[in-house]
């Protein structure tokens, strides 16, 4: 069953606030209205999830509101020439194949993914309309494309961490909390990259270098999250790892509040968990840059011609606080390497 079309949260007068004029006037500045072109998107997000409306906020600097930004100087204007349509694939595998053919149905010019599992059922219903994936990791190992510099095929994008992160996040939350004789990996298999082993190898090589043992903490719904972290409160001394998951930023307050209840220290792949009380959080910097290959496709230029590109900018941030709640004392040459100290 096919769903209302969605041209995001924002009602009409907040897209005639974007665009900033009328549909004649856009007309007048060079805006093409040969036909109406459609962007599709689908996100593992509820669409009432507080980061799916954010995002479809009129903030440039939201992943939407960047991407109706970022077309409208390009001379691409909702209601004029594009139209925007959103599906959720949160609810499980019926879901996600559901909302893929909705998408298909559609006809889309452009199908823009938010995840990696997204990506995949997309990749797997069509080879002919063009995709662009917002954040995807390993696009060649997952075999979207068949490199980075030259993706081929309808697909191409942004990729959002390499496997090396694993490394780099046990490396941070040892020096927030020294000593550790173990730490905990939570994740989806279902949701995370290569059922969690695409960061895994790296957390697991670090640890033997360190003398920390990696205990996998799987989670498969979201009244596993406490029971799962709970584990962690107990000697030898621990601290977690969060990965990159659809099914964790979903749940992010359950995790950081079973982490907050059972004083484990947790770090997190995306700023979204420090937004609701996480300790630290490292992972690249948000940048829009989607509307760039958008316009690219609806001008006619081939996706697997676009190169993959990677982030430019990680960012480091430390809650102080929660911090002090859970009696560590993190040493000036890890705050002062810090991007963002949240007090």
């Amino acid at each position: 069953m096919t769903g209302p079309p969605f041209a995001f949260a924002i009602d009409r007068r907040g897209f005639i606030r974007l665009a900033g004029t009328t549909a004649a006037g856009w007309l007048a500045l060079g805006a093409t209205s040969d036909r109406i072109r459609i962007v599709a998107s689908l996100t593992a997000l509820p669409l009432s999830d507080e980061l799916t409306r954010r995002g479809m906020s009129d903030n440039l600097t939201s992943r939407f509101g960047g991407l109706i930004g970022g077309l409208r100087q390009r001379g691409w204007v909702e209601g004029v020439n594009i139209r925007f349509d959103l599906r959720s694939s949160f609810g499980g595998p019926d879901k996600l194949k559901a909302a893929v053919q909705e998408l298909i149905d559609l006809k889309p010019d452009v199908i823009m993914t938010g995840s990696t599992i997204e990506t995949a059922a997309v990749c797997a219903a069509t080879k002919t309309i063009p995709i662009v994936f917002a954040t995807a990791n390993d696009p060649v190992g997952n075999g979207f494309v068949e490199s980075l510099a030259h993706p081929g095929g309808n697909v191409t994008g942004f990729t959002n961490s390499s496997a090396e992160m694993g490394g780099k996040w046990l490396q941070l939350i040892q020096e927030a909390a020294p000593d550790l004789a173990r730490v905990g990996v939570l994740f989806n298999p279902a949701t995370a990259p290569r059922a969690g082993r695409f960061f895994l190898d790296s957390i697991e090589q670090e640890a033997t270098a360190s003398g920390v043992s990696v205990v996998p903490a799987t989670v498969d719904a979201a009244v596993d999250i406490d029971a799962a972290i709970s584990r962690f409160s107990e000697s030898p001394k621990a601290a977690m790892i969060a990965l990159v998951d659809s099914f964790l930023v979903v749940n992010r307050q359950a995790v950081v509040t079973a982490a907050a209840k059972y004083r484990v220290p947790m770090i997190y792949p995306f700023h979204y968990f420090m937004d609701v009380g996480g300790l630290m959080s490292y992972g690249p910097t948000l940048e829009v840059r989607s509307a760039d290959y958008v316009d690219l496709i609806l001008r006619g230029t081939m996706a697997g011609d676009l190169p993959v590109q990677s982030p430019r900018k990680y960012e480091l941030l430390i809650n102080r606080p929660v911090a002090g709640a859970l009696g560590l004392k993190l040493p000036f040459t890890l705050l002062a390497r810090a991007d963002e100290i949240r007090e």
